[in-house]
């Protein structure tokens, strides 16, 4: 249960965070497109491993602490869930940028010519069929999240790989332990795909 409730609240998260970098991607202003390019270059260029480090031990605990929230109110799910949707806000970011340009632009002048401004275009015209066009995307992004949710495990959070490394640790049965693991996940991302 640990590993679903995280994966799904990081992919909740995830989806906000990549939707707005992805209007910040295409957009006309150059500052907010800069720091949209900025944030996904960064997260895109580091390893995932590196980043959950950074960011569950280094960023989390300095904001908490300059909005004035002890660090120790933050549990270590809580901040493996910030690192994975922050992590995974990039890559669906470049995910909704491709499926927004996939929109061809004439929608956008036709929804123009009948009245809309340019956010109401993107609302009510470019961003419903960009979603169409990026489900199967987004559905591949978040089995990927399901398995890189195992990567938390390094920050003590009592996932299924955590459960099953304690398990193999202390019965010393890590054949029948990581073959358990892997049939669980195997089983996840199976049904998942269908």
């Amino acid at each position: 249960t640990v590993t679903i409730y995280v994966t799904l609240t990081a992919f909740a998260i995830a989806l906000v965070i990549g939707l707005l970098a992805g209007l910040g991607r295409v957009s006309d202003n150059v500052f907010i497109r800069n720091v949209a390019i900025t944030y996904i270059e960064f997260i895109r260029g580091v390893p995932t491993l590196v980043l959950i480090f950074t960011l569950a031990l280094v960023i989390v605990p300095s904001v908490s602490e300059a909005i004035g929230i002890s660090t120790q109110v933050v549990s270590t799910s809580a901040r493996g869930i910030i690192a994975l949707a922050v992590i995974y806000g990039a890559f669906l970011a470049e995910v909704f940028r491709a499926g927004i340009e996939s929109v061809p632009h004439g929608q956008t002048e036709a929804a123009r010519s009948l009245g809309l401004n340019g956010r109401q275009a993107m609302r009510y015209v470019v961003l419903p069929q960009a979603v169409r066009n990026v489900l199967p995307a987004l559905g591949n992004d978040f089995i990927a999240m399901l398995k890189d949710s195992s990567l938390i495990s390094v920050l003590a959070v009592r996932d299924i790989t955590q459960m099953a490394r304690l398990h193999a640790g202390s019965t010393f049965r890590f054949r029948e332990s990581y073959l358990v693991l892997t049939f669980l996940y195997l089983t996840m991302t199976i049904t998942l795909s269908l």
